[in-house]
């Protein structure tokens, strides 16, 4: 989506659509807006639109107004606001303008809003606007692919770097979200290494691609381990920004990229089954992070690691059991197949903590666990360095992606001892699933470097279509990952 910045004031704007976002009953407009403002009150006040989250009304303008349409769109009552509210009301008034046939949108350049600076604003309501876009129609053979669309934020702006960062940020994830969205018989680990490959020329990253050879010359057990039973290589994808300032070291961002979970010999439910081609969202929210940080020439440097491997149950599968050796030495008995996110990540952490890094974090769909925890509304986070935990959870809420830290004591290291290896993949007791599975992989990083890692399983997909996207995935921990790393340095 094309994005642009114009002196002139909402009002005078020849568009499709004026877009008016509405905390409540309140229009949020920025002063001098008055007769505008009073325009709109008198649209709405007999309206269904009460300015609930995720509402959006769409009105015909009078023929004095330059616009054709008005979209008002929700955020809720202020004591309930988070920054991605923001972002998925700009997205829902975007998807309601397409669906009326819309392509050109415009905004207020600031609005009043609590605790949301001016750049702030235009980054979120920029890239939601982007977002509010996307359609995954690659499989649909009626569809017919609608004209591009352009948002302008009208009237003055101190600084455009904002609403570049919003352009930049909004093409990174359509262009992610195609990948992220296919099945697991299009987007096998070849194939994601293919794309990323493609990506990295396009946005002067370079990339490296370990498969079968490789990891097994390496000892990269884990992620072997898992992709036995497949028919497809393993293929471990290493994306590097090199970043200006030559002196730092690297933060190395780690996502499991599980092309498809089947469990393996331990076999998940049928039910629900489909939608483990999202499995692969923490390396697709990396995948995505790296082309954001790309675009914007972020001064750090940043390695991003997928380890991409298919989950099956065939006749070579890893059996509940079997004992693996890890790339750091150290092994691990198999209890069960479906605790495989955890191998890959134990390979790719140990190849991370060789790069000397500033820090690691690492995303993964890695347990049910937390979807019981924190629902959809906020995905977990746990480390080693409380600094860092900090960044990432304050790095979220100006992103609009909410952490909630949970505990990582000796106790859930405890409960990951094996009593014929080193390590079990598998908790004794089978309680605090998410906090012995970090525990698990906090195994693999040496002492002294600061880890994080965010088990996204909760937020990484929607299963049914929200105001704001479609059924599939909400590449979650992208934005925050940005956040947090363009403001290093």
């Amino acid at each position: 989506m094309k994005l642009t910045i114009s002196p002139s004031p909402l009002a005078e704007q020849k568009k499709d659509a004026i877009i008016i976002f509405f905390q409540g009953a309140d229009p949020l407009l920025p002063s001098g807006h008055a007769a505008l403002k009073k325009l709109v009150a008198a649209y709405v006040k007999n309206a269904a639109f009460k300015g609930q989250a995720g509402q959006t009304a769409v009105f015909p303008l009078p023929e004095k107004m330059k616009a054709n349409r008005l979209i008002v769109a929700g955020l809720g009552e202020d004591k309930d606001f988070y920054n991605g509210l923001l972002e998925q009301a700009a997205a829902a008034a975007v998807k309601a303008g397409r669906a009326a046939g819309m392509k050109s949108f415009a905004m207020a350049s600031t609005i009043k809003l609590t605790g949301v600076s001016e750049a702030d604003y235009q980054l979120l309501a920029g890239r939601g606007a982007a977002w509010g876009t996307y359609e995954f129609s690659t499989f649909k053979s009626d569809h017919k692919k609608k004209p591009a669309a352009s948002l302008v934020f009208a009237g003055a702006v101190k600084d455009r770097t904002a609403v570049k960062n919003a352009e930049a940020q909004g093409t990174a994830l359509l262009d992610t979200a195609n990948v992220a969205n296919l099945p697991g018989n299009e987007a096998p680990p070849a194939k994601i290494a293919d794309w990323a490959k493609a990506m990295a020329k396009a946005n002067g990253l370079s990339c490296q691609v370990l498969g079968k050879a490789e990891l097994t010359k390496k000892g990269c057990g884990g992620i072997l381990s898992v992709a036995q039973g497949s028919a497809q290589d393993a293929k471990m994808i290493i994306l590097k920004h090199a970043g200006t300032d030559k002196t730092a070291k690297p933060i190395v961002l780690v996502g499991k990229t599980v092309t498809f979970d089947s469990g393996g010999i331990s076999l998940k439910p049928g039910k629900g089954m489909g939608w483990m081609r999202y499995d692969k969202c923490g390396g697709m929210a990396v995948l995505t992070a790296m082309q954001m940080i790309a675009r914007m020439n972020v001064k750090t440097p940043v390695v991003g690691i997928l380890g991409a491997a298919e989950n099956m149950p065939g006749s070579r599968a890893t059996r509940p059991g079997d004992i693996i050796k890890a790339y750091n030495g150290k092994t691990i008995e198999v209890l069960n197949t479906d605790a495989e996110g955890r191998l890959v990540l134990a390979d790719a952490l140990g190849l991370a903590a060789e790069m000397k890094p500033a820090a690691i974090v690492d995303l993964a769909t890695l347990t049910g666990a937390v979807i019981v925890a924190l629902g959809s509304a906020a995905s977990a986070v746990l480390g080693n360095d409380q600094k860092l935990i900090n960044q990432l959870v304050s790095s979220g809420t100006e992103a609009g992606e909410r952490l909630w830290q949970l505990p990582l004591y000796k106790d859930y290291s405890d409960e990951m001892k094996s009593d014929f290896a080193d390590l079990s993949n598998l908790g004794k007791s089978g309680g605090a699933g998410t906090a012995t599975a970090a525990a698990f992989l906090q195994e693999f990083v040496p002492d002294g470097i600061p880890w994080a890692h965010i088990d996204i399983a909760g937020t990484a997909w929607v299963e049914s279509a929200k105001p704001y996207q479609d059924a599939g995935a909400t590449l979650f921990g992208s934005r925050l990952l940005a956040q947090w790393i363009s403001a290093q340095g």
